[in-house]
């Protein structure tokens, strides 16, 4: 588990590295498509995001995730709030935590867990589309942690 960790926080490192990291821009509704990988599920799964200021530095972050399994059906939905570390230039880092609902299904039937995620990330906030990263650590029956990166649309006009 120590060298998935290790290689998820190096591409984080990375992805910060090449997205040119810039001051918050919070004030506006976001969305985009993501791309991710379980660790422990050894599969990738698409999704998708969207970010809604509720306060200042604190959004609601909804997002959904469908997993590329060989057989029958995974995907999970989050609920989640999402908060902007503040302080000089760290706005583009976040951390967060909320509701996960994991569903899985196959040959008819289908069971739910319920549970918490717990997040880190990072964002540039440069221009209307927002490239990041982020690693998710999925607390339930099946504990499971995932790194994800994808874009972020400004929605409405800057």
């Amino acid at each position: 588990m120590s060298t998935r960790l290790s290689t998820a926080l190096l591409t984080l490192a990375l992805t910060a590295s090449v997205s040119g990291l810039a001051g918050a821009q919070t004030s506006r509704s976001h969305f985009g498509p993501h791309v991710a990988y379980n660790f422990d599920i050894d599969k990738f799964g698409v999704g998708a995001q969207l970010s809604v200021p509720v306060a200042h530095h604190l959004e609601f972050y909804p997002s959904f995730d469908y997993w590329l399994v060989d057989a029958g059906s995974l995907w999970a939905v989050n609920a989640d709030l999402k908060y902007r570390l503040t302080g000089a230039g760290w706005s583009w880092l976040y951390v967060g935590s909320g509701l996960n609902i994991t569903t899985a299904g196959g040959g008819g039937s289908s069971t739910s867990q319920t549970g918490l995620n717990l997040f880190a990330g990072i964002e540039s906030l440069r221009g209307e589309v927002h490239p990041y990263a982020e690693f998710r650590g999925v607390v339930n029956g099946a504990s499971t942690t995932q790194v994800s990166a994808g874009l972020n649309i400004t929605l409405g006009h800057h």
